[in-house]
C-alpha cells in the first residue's frame, strides 16, 4: 500500500487531452456511451473513473491509457507534445480528423492519400490575368 495518495487528477487530464483534441464532452459522449454529466463530473474532480471507463475515454481521444499517467512519457513522447504544441487547434482537429479515417485504409491508399496531398501543396496556382487596357481611339 502506497504511504502517499498519487498526485493525478484524473479529471484534468482528461479536460487537457480533449480540448488539445477539439473534442467535446458531447463527442466524447457520442464515441463511448458515457454520458455528459458523467464526464462533467469526472472532470471536476466529483467521481473517479474505473480503468475500463478510462480506457474507453482514451480509445475515444485516440490516446494510450498510459498517457493519463505521469512519469510514463518516453523521449518520442515529449517529442510529440512538443510538436503538437507549435501546431494551431484548426491544425490538430485536422491532424486528428486525418487519423481517424485513415485507420480503415490499407498501406496502399495511405500511400496513394499522402501522393495527393503532396501534389496539392506543391501545386502553384494559375497566374492571374490582367484585363488587357486598350487605347483611346485617335
Amino acid at each position: 500500500m502506497p504511504k502517499e495518495k498519487p498526485q493525478v487528477n484524473i479529471g484534468e487530464v482528461i479536460k487537457t487531452y480533449r480540448g488539445q483534441r477539439g473534442l467535446s464532452q458531447g463527442d466524447i459522449e457520442r464515441r463511448t456511451g458515457l454520458l455528459r454529466c458523467y464526464l462533467s463530473r469526472v472532470e471536476n474532480g466529483h467521481t473517479v473513473p474505473s480503468l475500463e471507463t478510462l480506457a474507453k475515454i482514451a480509445e475515444a481521444m485516440d490516446i494510450s491509457l498510459a498517457d493519463f499517467f505521469p512519469g510514463t512519457e518516453t523521449p518520442r513522447d515529449k517529442e510529440t507534445q512538443k510538436m503538437l504544441g507549435e501546431l494551431s487547434q484548426d491544425e490538430i482537429r485536422f491532424l486528428v480528423e486525418i487519423k481517424r479515417y485513415s485507420s480503415t485504409l490499407s498501406d496502399g491508399d495511405k500511400r496513394l492519400v499522402l501522393a495527393m496531398i503532396r501534389k496539392m501543396a506543391t501545386m502553384i496556382p494559375p497566374p492571374v490575368r490582367k484585363p488587357l487596357l486598350r487605347r483611346p481611339a485617335v
